[in-house]
């Protein structure tokens, strides 16, 4: 069984790597110019058409470069113009062509009074920040969104954690501008996030400077080709592109997260705490990660646990305390009731996974799938007494492969929350690779095996 799990590593490893990671780029880039296109032409939400119309241009063009590196490539193998980082510079660009661009066009033609340009997190989060400019709290009562008008009472609620008010703020300080728009912010806050992830994990190991040896070069290749598709994965891949142009609530949280992973992978748990405490402090999808990585700090020490815990847990419950302050059923309305399902009004959330089939078909469907959802939190919560993760490479399997199961198995779920785990699986390679051999059982440390549930 270990022999056929190799065998299926080595083989994917292999056309991940095929000719110079350009063969898999085209297949990425060529499948998501079909999607683009089959969005724009089928899609019953207008913010995804819109996307996808201009989406579309934008994967032809990055599938055109491809195809162009690769005849550069059978010419002259060595050509910079198919190397790595010029494959790192197509997804910059690619980005910001399929998701930026997008999203800017967007935003301007809402300012021109178009309704249909933003997806209704958008207008919830913008609703927010006015609210805890205006009140200091970003929730509603109740009794307040009762008194809503019928189709008004599901934007009435915000079922996010407190910080993510804080994207809301420009325009509820500003006024209406096309770079008030939240998804501006969601932006910045992603690239920046996802930029001092790539820089952490491609900068040597402090202990190279005191004379350890240095990476190969061959390693860092690979660990450089490993950082191109990680972020390809997490930027260009249509589920990440279209949710950050049309709504885009997800992507700075699931940024911070990967940013909190690469923190790990460099042992300097201060900032992964901080990193992923701003996470949790956005939305509730953060904090399995954070527990995984309280674990995994855990594992390596006392001091080392109590350094990630200040950011991971601090951060949150400071942004809780004045939500709870102000009133604290409100708060539970939002954040508690409202996702559990048991609010004025319903999660329109309904992709049709396993969860969310079982919920409707089957006799008591939603306590069913509730059940299966909390047994399989107990499974995943006992793989990480009994084989806790020793890297930042299977903290982020964990993270990956709980969060798969939960999203399958929520009465109430969204295809576009795929992004989290695709992401913490594909960054994997990249984190693993970013060890250097200090890092290594022959620097003096204790051999510690990779845990993987």
């Amino acid at each position: 069984m270990e022999t056929a799990a190799a065998d299926r590593r080595r083989y994917w490893r292999r056309a991940d790597r095929a000719a110079g990671g350009l063969a898999a780029d085209l297949v990425l880039y060529l499948l998501s110019t079909g999607f683009a296109a089959v969005t724009a032409a089928t899609s019953t939400l207008l913010p995804h058409r819109a996307w996808g119309s201009v989406a579309a241009v934008g994967y032809l063009l990055g599938t055109i470069v491809v195809l162009g590196q690769l005849l550069v490539r059978r010419r002259r193998p060595d050509s910079r113009l198919a190397g790595t980082a010029a494959r790192g510079g197509l997804t910059v660009v690619t980005w910001a062509a399929t998701a930026l661009l997008p999203l800017v066009w967007q935003a301007v033609e809402r300012v021109g009074g178009r309704l249909d340009r933003a997806q209704e997190e958008v207008v919830v989060v913008e609703h927010s920040g006015a609210r805890l400019l205006d009140h200091g709290t970003p929730y509603l009562t109740r009794d307040a969104i009762a008194a809503l008008p019928g189709g008004e009472q599901l934007l009435g609620y915000t079922p996010y954690q407190p910080g993510m008010a804080l994207f809301g703020l420009p325009r509820a300080v500003a006024g209406t501008a096309w770079w008030t728009d939240a998804r501006i912010w969601f932006a910045v806050a992603t690239a920046v996030a996802l930029g001092l992830a790539v820089l952490l994990l491609r900068r040597p190991a402090a202990a190279v400077a005191v004379g350890r040896t240095a990476p190969s070069v061959e390693r860092a290749g690979a660990r450089d080709a490993a950082l191109v598709r990680a972020v390809q994965l997490a930027t260009v891949l249509p589920v990440c592109a279209l949710t950050l142009a049309t709504g885009g609530d997800d992507l700075p949280v699931l940024a911070l997260c990967l940013l909190a992973l690469a923190y790990a992978a460099r042992d300097r748990f201060v900032g992964a705490g901080l990193a992923v405490g701003l996470a949790a402090a956005l939305k509730l999808f953060a904090w399995p990660v954070a527990l995984v990585l309280l674990v995994h700090a855990a594992v390596r020490g006392r001091r080392t646990g109590l350094r990630l815990a200040a950011g991971a847990l601090g951060l949150p419950l400071v942004a809780l305390v004045p939500a709870q302050l102000v009133d604290s059923a409100a708060l539970v309305e939002n954040v508690l009731r409202f996702p559990l399902g048991h609010g004025l009004v319903r999660s329109p959330a309904a992709s049709p996974f396993p969860g969310y089939l079982i919920a409707q078909a089957l006799p008591a469907g939603r306590v069913v799938a509730a059940a299966l959802l909390v047994a399989a939190g107990l499974l995943i919560a006992v793989l990480l007494l009994r084989r806790p993760p020793r890297t930042a490479a299977s903290a982020a399997l964990f993270c990956g492969y709980g969060l798969l199961a939960a999203i399958l198995l929520m009465p109430s779920t969204r295809f576009g929350y795929l992004l989290y785990p695709v992401a913490f699986l594909c960054w994997v390679p990249a984190l693993r690779l970013a060890r250097t051999p200090q890092d290594t059982p022959d620097s003096g440390r204790t051999p510690v095996p990779t845990a993987t549930p």
